[in-house]
């Protein structure tokens, strides 16, 4: 290995070492405080290792990998989304009976898969990644493992994982068997140039298609997305729905630039289909809903069908409005969850949607932070959300794809609906006396405090980070 081999990895070597060291300070003494604090700053170590790496950049790590601008970005958005997910937990598993210091270990673990994923540029790399990252939540899903529902979520996920690999795997025997290789270059080329099989070879991507569509909760592989999300401890949903489908959406993006920001009409037309279902079947749903998790699991799914839109879209606009709306969802995401977080107490999550009347009176900064996320999930202007979905519809006015916006701009209009119901419910003046709420810990307040920060500054001065976006990514 080479100075600037390891200075490239360096972000997967600091993780590792993380890793490793989580796994001695267990073995020797169990800390809850102590593994917490290690992991926090461990990641903290990461993001400067991402800097280090920056100067080493691009460098290809034959054929697997390669460590470049765009994955660091991406390594770095991973990261941040696993900082808060560290700190909420802290908190929540202290409610809970039970050994807790592995479950930081799973969470890096989870993390570096993500890594993996992000920097991948052959699908055997795609594959390790993925494997890593879902194994791990396996675990953190069904971590509270006193809680009857958060073991049935794990079994749900375990198995509905376990199908989806299973056709992502064969989707890629079928690509290796048609070209002798699964190198993002040499796929997109043989796609472009039509010279093999075409059956052969669209079959091995549709089907690699689906386990990609699971992992980002496409319709219609997204049934699994509301019992899971209900399911699982509050800190892993926040996890699952940002930094899980994150590092997928970033694999896709890379797909979209290596492509020449082009794709064939038959994948054109059937992500248009899947972005219109997801966008429909998600927001309908959400109607249908009492349970605040489960609003946000299928706001989840037709969040993910906006952001298709951007890509079947293609134009000037395409890539900075995916990283700009994945950033934007990815802090707000955080944030509502964030707030489930915080309140569970010794019991239990507290989820239902009529025990959260009146929480803006009765906690007002809880209840202030879960407004926000709401309103920038609406698009509401000031936060970012609202400045997310301007640049969609800018990326979809730029490529004319007028149907695609007209389903988006009225499924905007219905999911107002359903968020700002949750709104009112929280200032509802008929709110209960008594509050079953857990007292806020100083680590989830500073938490949601700068997650607001973070959602209200890129909706009122989003223009630096477009900027550097479009200098850097595009």
């Amino acid at each position: 290995m080479t100075s600037t081999d390891f200075l490239s990895l360096l972000p997967f070597i600091v993780l590792s070492v993380l890793i490793l060291a989580l796994m001695g300070e267990i073995s020797y003494r169990r800390d809850h405080a102590l593994v917490a604090w290690t992991t926090l700053g461990g990641f903290l170590a990461t993001l400067v290792s991402v800097l280090v790496a920056s100067q080493a950049s691009p460098h290809t790590q034959e054929p697997l990998l390669v460590v470049d601008g765009f994955g660091l970005f991406f390594i770095a958005l991973l990261v941040l989304a696993s900082l808060p997910v560290a700190a909420l937990a802290k908190d929540y598993l202290e409610k809970r009976p039970g050994y807790r210091e592995e479950f930081y270990m799973l969470l890096c673990t989870a993390t570096l898969g993500g890594m993996i994923l992000v920097s991948a540029i052959h699908f055997a790399t795609v594959f390790i990644g993925l494997e890593l990252l879902t194994l791990s939540l396996f675990g953190m899903i069904a971590y509270t493992r006193t809680s009857g529902r958060s073991i049935e979520a794990g079994i749900k996920y375990l198995v509905l994982a376990a199908i989806s690999s299973s056709f992502l795997i064969f989707g890629l025997a079928l690509i290796y068997f048609e070209l002798g290789g699964m190198g993002f270059a040499e796929v997109l080329e043989a796609v472009k140039g039509g010279d093999h099989r075409e059956t052969v070879l669209l079959a091995g991507l549709a089907l690699t298609l689906v386990g990609a569509g699971f992992k980002l909760a496409l319709v219609p592989f997204h049934m699994w997305t509301p019992d899971i999300y209900e399911g699982a401890p509050a800190p892993v949903t926040a996890y699952i729905a940002t930094a899980s489908k994150g590092a997928m959406t970033a694999v896709l993006l890379r797909l979209y630039l290596m492509g020449g920001k082009e794709m064939p009409t038959g994948l054109w037309i059937a992500l248009a289909l899947i972005a219109v279902a997801s966008m429909f079947a998600g927001n309908l749903l959400a109607l249908l809903q009492e349970n605040i998790k489960r609003i946000l699991a299928y706001s989840s799914i037709s969040h993910l069908g906006y952001l298709l839109v951007a890509f079947l879209a293609g134009g000037t606009y395409a890539v900075e409005a995916v990283v700009y709306y994945l950033v934007a969802y990815m802090a707000t995401s955080l944030g509502a969850f964030g707030v489930v977080s915080v309140l569970a107490n010794k019991s239990g999550e507290i989820e239902e949607l009529d025990d959260y009347r009146g929480l803006g009176w009765r906690h007002p900064f809880q209840g202030g932070v879960l407004t926000a996320m709401l309103l920038s999930l609406a698009g509401i202007p000031l936060t970012a959300g609202f400045v997310g979905k301007f640049y969609l519809v800018a990326a979809g006015v730029d490529g004319s794809t007028w149907w695609l916006l007209f389903f988006l701009v009225l499924n905007s209009a219905i999911g107002l609906y359903y968020y700002l119901r949750v709104v009112a419910t929280l200032y509802d003046v008929n709110q209960k006396e008594e509050s079953t709420f857990s007292p806020l810990a100083l680590s989830g307040g500073v938490v949601l405090a700068i997650l607001t920060l973070v959602v209200i500054g890129f909706g009122v001065l989003p223009g630096p980070f477009i900027a550097w976006i479009r200098d850097h990514l595009t």
